[in-house]
């Protein structure tokens, strides 16, 4: 029986919609914990290796990268669930699953197959995208397509982040709210990569500690605190010992406000707004490092050059397989015409490294 403070909330595995293809039980493995291994032999995720968190590859061995973000997120996430009593098979699924959508070079490559689907009257979103890709593109079982992951799974993949509106992909609920395991993996994302940004931006030497602590108020406060316990400590370390104080501080600020949120709630998804929540602290934490990430990080020249130069790659390779449609690889060839050329072109881009986008568009395009 699960303990924690809000273990009543927690969801429980026999309550599960199931599979899409029903499949018997597995003699000593629920259908969650199922679920998290079939994400992590999936194809989909062995690529986030290859794709961009915020540095290019190249630049160190040492920066994170989709796939290590991914693992972080779902550490977080798990300490949280596990702390609160809820349900960390499902947790840990929806985590290594929140960014197995996610193209070539993070989210500047999302926002650019975004515009050039916006010609169609269309969009690209990873969370879709990542639907698409458990649902059929994934292929390693002969009795059906896809992973056949639980309902549960699958509708935390495209709600973890946000809720669906009435009248848009029906099947997950719209107008619903998610488990509360699912509600907690966009924050705890939301966490990881604000701590992790922090300590690759100081590596590659983009961040100083004295402009971070006079910008956000808890990293003085960490930083002298480390200080004075630990006065020989390098730089590096210091940074070291100021991240692990403030994912501390962003998950304590996590499980305190989602269990001030939860007072009274006694039906998740028919709850008014969605309980898993920051404090007031945690949430203002969370905002001055984004912005003071975005500023000396997202949008310094070191990083944004290589992004722009890497995102019109994606744009001319775009171009050059709806003009030659007879270039793309057989398979995406070989299906049936009802996809449309674009679709296939879009789920070819995606699907690829960074590398590998840029090896193909140096083949063709030189």
């Amino acid at each position: 029986m699960s303990t924690g403070p809000l273990a009543r909330l927690r969801f429980d595995n026999a309550a599960s919609r199931g599979r899409r293809f029903p499949e018997p039980s597995h003699p000593f493995r629920n259908d969650f914990q199922r679920d998290r291994d079939r994400v992590i032999h999936a194809r989909a995720f062995r690529r986030l290796e290859g794709k961009t968190q915020v540095f290019a590859p190249g630049l160190s061995d040492h920066f994170r990268n989709r796939l290590t973000h991914t693992i972080e997120t779902s550490q977080i996430s798990r300490t949280v669930a596990g702390y609160l009593g809820l349900n960390t098979d499902l947790t840990e699924a929806l985590a290594l699953s929140h960014d197995i959508g996610h193209p070539p070079f993070a989210h500047a490559g999302e926002q650019e197959l975004n515009r050039l689907m916006q010609r169609f009257g269309e969009s690209f979103d990873h969370n879709l995208h990542a639907l698409r890709i458990v649902e059929s593109f994934e292929d390693p079982y002969p009795r059906f397509p896809g992973l056949n992951l639980t309902f549960e799974v699958r509708e935390g993949i495209v709600k973890h982040s946000r809720d669906l509106a009435p009248g848009k992909l029906d099947e997950y609920l719209p107008g619903m709210r998610p488990p509360l395991e699912a509600q907690l993996i966009d924050l705890c994302d939301e966490i990881a990569y604000n701590a992790a940004d922090m300590d690759d931006g100081f590596a590659a030497g983009l961040i100083r500690m004295e402009d971070a602590c006079a910008e956000i108020p808890v990293v003085a406060e960490l930083y002298e605190t480390c200080d004075t316990q630990f006065p020989g400590a390098s730089p590096r370390v210091q940074m070291q010992e100021v991240v692990r104080g403030l994912i501390n501080q962003m998950v304590a600020g996590l499980i305190e406000g989602t269990i001030a949120a939860s007072q009274n709630v006694s039906d998740v998804r028919a709850h008014a707004t969605r309980i898993a929540s920051f404090t007031e602290h945690a949430g203002s934490l969370s905002k001055q490092l984004k912005r003071f990430l975005r500023s000396r990080v997202y949008e310094s020249p070191e990083v944004s050059g290589s992004r722009d130069a890497s995102i019109a790659c994606i744009t001319r390779l775009f171009e050059h397989f709806l003009a030659h449609p007879d270039r793309l690889p057989e398979g995406y060839q070989a299906v049936s015409n009802e996809i449309p050329l674009h679709h296939r072109i879009r789920d070819y881009l995606a699907g690829m490294t960074d590398t590998y986008l840029l090896r193909v568009h140096a083949d063709l395009l030189g």
